[in-house]
């Protein structure tokens, strides 16, 4: 079965999950187009070879010159003026009466033409999109192709009005969730009859490539992990604040930070105000081999943020046998459930953070218990080859309506 599929950054840093949805379908013999919004986040050198390979088979829409990139929409104009009408009336509606927005939407739509006719030379007649829902919606508005989409959240999902959750939904011809509460969201966002198009789909890892890690008893500096976006909604304020509170209470504890971000700087002045040195330490963007080697030396992983949708740094350490610490918010207790595969603290909570992290310093039999607890979990529930076997059958059964 040939799909399409359409994503905002092919290849990011923080999606990297992407790449093993669309390889693995690829392996359940979907012949899969991709097309990306935007070129990857790292140069060629910095990709692992898997990435290496998608970036050479995936069709990317900004690294276009503007004349060839015009060039396509004015042939879909004279070919199809009825369809880019449509387009454009949707790209007006979307933006409301701001005139930035209408700017920002009528290049939306010149991304959806060139996608779009990218799409009809490879025969697509369905694609899926993950973080590119406004061009899609205009794709199907202009071309007879229809779409589907993931919602991850959290930010797809904070404004539902805004985001035009409601018009999304209904153009698509169904609609995966990744976690319960995702679909809880968009079941709030839609009429009733639109519910029966909502999938959960269930993201995941490979546990054969996220082996267990080795466990230390009693390491001699204890060592702290987080992977995300150097940015305020993943709360590393708090997790360096945790950590500062840790080290005055006499804890030899090391946080390493892995990705890159707008608070960079700003989070590195306050581990430097709060007199941390080097028990915070900026690895900046790695690819997966090297964010496994970080996995195997760390003996907890941390996550402090305000919203997630359902992490897959945190399956990825679970997988590894690593203990979790994690902010009871979203999608995540779906994950971990608090004291049985992780522990759980609330968001904002600097002081229970550090408390949690403290407890699994002080008690090995806990941090014992709780690693190969968290692998079974995501063996069970977020291994990948199943989830994306059920992706498949969503696929088969939807399409074949």
């Amino acid at each position: 079965m040939k799909i399409g599929y359409l994503l905002s950054q092919y290849l990011a840093f923080n999606h990297a999950y992407l790449v093993r949805e669309i390889r693995g379908l690829r392996v359940a013999e979907f012949d899969v187009v991709a097309v990306s919004v935007l070129p990857p986040d790292r140069s060629a050198e910095k990709l692992s070879p898997e990435e290496q390979e998608e970036n050479a088979r995936t069709k990317v829409i900004r690294t276009l010159g503007p004349l060839r990139a015009l060039g396509i929409v004015a042939g879909v104009g004279l070919r199809r003026p009825l369809g880019l009408l449509r387009g454009l009336a949707t790209a007006a509606r979307l933006a409301g009466p701001s005139p930035a927005r209408f700017v920002r939407h009528l290049f939306y739509l010149a991304e959806a033409v060139i996608a779009g006719a990218w799409f009809l030379e490879e025969g697509v007649t369905h694609f899926h999109n993950h973080f590119a829902s406004t061009v899609a919606l205009l794709v199907a508005r202009v071309f007879p192709i229809s779409t589907s989409v993931t919602f991850h959240g959290p930010a797809e999902l904070a404004d539902p009005v805004g985001f035009r959750l409601k018009e999304k939904i209904e153009g698509a011809r169904f609609v995966c969730a990744i976690s319960h509460y995702a679909r809880s969201r968009l079941m709030s966002s839609c009429e009733a009859g639109q519910w029966g198009k909502i999938e959960v789909s269930r993201l995941g890892v490979d546990p054969s490539i996220f082996e267990p890690a080795t466990f230390r008893e009693s390491p001699e500096r204890f060592e702290l992990l987080s992977v995300g976006r150097l940015a305020a909604v993943k709360a590393y304020h708090v997790l360096i604040g945790a950590v500062g509170r840790l080290r005055a209470g006499g804890a030899n504890v090391r946080l390493r930070l892995v990705g890159d971000g707008p608070d960079r700087e700003e989070l590195a002045a306050h581990a430097a105000a709060l007199g941390l040195g080097n028990a915070v330490r900026f690895e900046g963007s790695l690819n997966q081999d090297r964010v496994r080697e970080l996995y195997r030396k760390c003996d907890v992983f941390a996550l402090a943020s305000f919203e997630e949708g359902v992490p897959v740094v945190l399956m990825e350490a679970m997988a590894m046998e690593i203990p979790c610490v994690a902010t009871h918010i979203t999608g995540v207790p779906e994950l971990i459930r608090n004291e049985v595969d992780g522990l759980l603290v609330a968001p904002s909570d600097e002081e229970g953070l550090a408390a949690a992290i403290r407890r699994l310093i002080d008690d090995p039999e806990l941090r014992r218990r709780l690693g190969p607890a968290a692998r079974r979990r995501v063996s069970e529930e977020y291994d990948l080859a199943r989830n994306t076997g059920k992706l498949a059958e969503i696929f088969r059964r939807r399409l074949a309506r």
